[in-house]
């Protein structure tokens, strides 16, 4: 009867000890073993930084990475521009109120889309403000600074684009400096896109031979924003399409030969995905330095925002097949690994 009491008593502890052994395995390890370590500082996670910033163009400076995007608010607010910069596109350091409306002079409302080349040791912000439509005060701007965040200050004390040529509200402008030097403004709000070639001091524009000033280049469907990039002796010419409020927001890409185009839409690229964000468009693209490591940088609306300007600056790569056609990008909640130089 003893022995039988001692089987039924293993019995009804053997489970209760094979469950001890197996939370001590799970919670010990040899001491060989390196444990296993989360951290968020090697990849940027979108947004790349906090507010509600849209517009963004990436540009890099020596071995700093900057973004300038716009201050997304109601016009009336949208008075002034911040610019962010990175060592490795994952810690990021805000430059607030590189310009605003009071250096300005004719600027009275809603500065936006910056876009900032360097030359000749200066650094110059081209940026649109006040909306203009024809007969009327504003457009395309220019500033300049000694350093990449500023303070900038007005280069010209009057609009460098105040009027409308070919359908086109000078908006959105991007500029571009080709293999031989020459700088391309592209721009260009309304569904229409204009190129032209600016004198080396940026005090204005030179013609083209057949006399004219500004060229209409507006493949199908553009709508607003317009890049530019050179990849292996390709132009890749991108802009935004649908509208900038709605989900439908979305970039397109076409290739030529020259920076003039012919240009004939090869497909869309960045769109948004009803799991991650909606209306992701106007964008830029950065070269990582040295290598064919490509990002796309834009904006995007999170899932829980309906108002209009509640868009955040994001980060993806961006990849391309054997033929130099761009892979439609996949945005993502992490962003990109940390890239330094």
């Amino acid at each position: 009867m003893y022995a039988v009491m001692k089987r039924r008593l293993l019995l009804l502890t053997l489970p209760s000890l094979l469950l001890t052994q197996t939370a001590l395995a799970q919670t010990t390890k040899p001491a060989s073993a390196k444990p296993k370590t989360v951290t968020t500082t090697t990849w940027s996670g979108n947004p790349i930084f906090p507010g509600w910033y849209a517009d963004p163009e990436a540009v890099v400076f020596g071995k700093t990475y900057w973004v300038y995007p716009t201050y997304s608010a109601p016009f009336d607010e949208q008075v002034f521009l911040d610019a962010f910069s990175s060592p490795d596109l994952v810690h990021w350091t805000k430059h607030p109120r590189i310009i605003d409306t009071a250096r300005v002079t004719w600027a009275r409302r809603a500065m936006w889309a910056p876009s900032v080349i360097r030359n000749g040791g200066k650094y110059f912000l081209f940026f649109g403000a006040n909306d203009v439509h024809e007969g009327e005060t504003g457009g395309i701007g220019v500033a300049v600074a000694d350093r990449p965040q500023g303070p900038f200050k007005d280069y010209l004390g009057k609009p460098l684009i105040g009027n409308i040529h070919n359908g086109a509200q000078p908006i959105d402008q991007f500029v571009f400096q080709d293999t031989d030097g020459q700088y391309y403004m592209l721009y260009g709000g309304w569904s229409h896109c204009n190129i032209a070639r600016l004198k080396p001091d940026f005090t204005g524009f030179l013609p083209f031979p057949d006399g004219s000033t500004f060229r209409e280049i507006t493949p199908q469907n553009y709508v607003e924003g317009p890049f530019m990039f050179r990849r292996d002796g390709k132009y890749y010419f991108m802009w935004s399409e649908g509208g900038w409020t709605g989900p439908d927001y979305s970039v397109a890409y076409a290739v030529a030969d020259s920076p003039l185009g012919p240009w004939q839409r090869a497909g869309r690229i960045l769109q948004q995905d009803p799991a991650v964000a909606t209306g992701a468009g106007h964008h830029s693209v950065v070269q990582g330095p040295g290598k064919d490591t490509w990002y796309i940088v834009y904006h995007r609306r999170p899932l829980t925002e309906t108002d209009q300007n509640h868009r955040i600056t994001c980060i993806d790569r961006m990849y391309f097949d054997t033929q130099g056609r761009i892979l439609p990008v996949k945005i993502t909640k992490e962003g990109v690994a940390k890239q330094g130089f």
